[in-house]
């Protein structure tokens, strides 16, 4: 049994706590990371552009990707035109090489991206889902820290299957535009819900 994952475009590493947790090594590959590999107990934050990233020998157990979407959400559809082409270009050139990374590796995956250019540069998404949707998979009394709205869609294959939907009320509303203007407010919208993530490990792991 594969006992190693990969999560690409993860700065936060919250896709693979709940695989690190179970003893999983993990590999959060991401260019906010220090340069090189900096091991966490099980878990490798590698510094540098996924383009260049080798995984581990041996067979992977799962794929995460989540490409930046700055230049593909339809959140911001009004700048695309003073983005230009180039922009619009080079995101789709990380979702270009996520999917080639996906395939040649070939474990069960998943790339998240919000509403927006791929499926006008590349085709429907296979699933969409809001966090709340699954927010139920979390504790009881942290629930409510993802009960909102943020419409994601998923691109998956190799085998991934949909987690079963544990939902609680948005009382949150939506959080598309709620998060405050920051240096890091990329990073904070693009964070991955605790509850989804929960929910593909036990999807998953079961499985494997």
């Amino acid at each position: 049994m594969s006992r190693t994952v990969v999560s690409l475009f993860d700065h936060s590493g919250r896709f693979t706590a709940p695989w690190a947790t179970a003893g999983y090594t993990c590999y959060c590959v991401d260019t906010q990371h220090p340069p090189g590999e900096t091991w966490q107990g099980n878990v490798c934050l590698v510094g540098g552009d996924m383009r260049s990233f080798v995984p581990p020998a041996g067979q992977v157990a799962f794929v995460a990707a989540f490409p930046p979407c700055t230049d593909l959400s339809n959140a911001g559809a009004h700048l695309f035109k003073v983005k230009g082409l180039r922009r619009l270009a080079a995101a789709l050139d990380l979702v270009g090489a996520a999917v080639d990374f996906c395939e040649r590796v070939g474990a069960p995956y998943f790339i998240e991206n919000p509403r927006g250019q791929l499926r006008h540069y590349w085709r429907e998404p296979d699933y969409q889902f809001d966090p709340c949707e699954y927010a139920g998979w979390l504790p009881a009394e942290v629930q409510d820290q993802e009960a909102y709205t943020k419409r994601t869609c998923l691109w998956t294959g190799h085998g991934f299957q949909m987690p079963e939907k544990r939902p609680v009320f948005p009382v949150l509303g939506s959080m598309v535009d709620k998060v405050p203007g920051s240096k890091n407010r990329a990073n904070l919208r693009s964070l991955t819900p605790r509850g989804f993530s929960a929910a593909v490990f036990h999807t998953h792991h079961s499985d494997l």
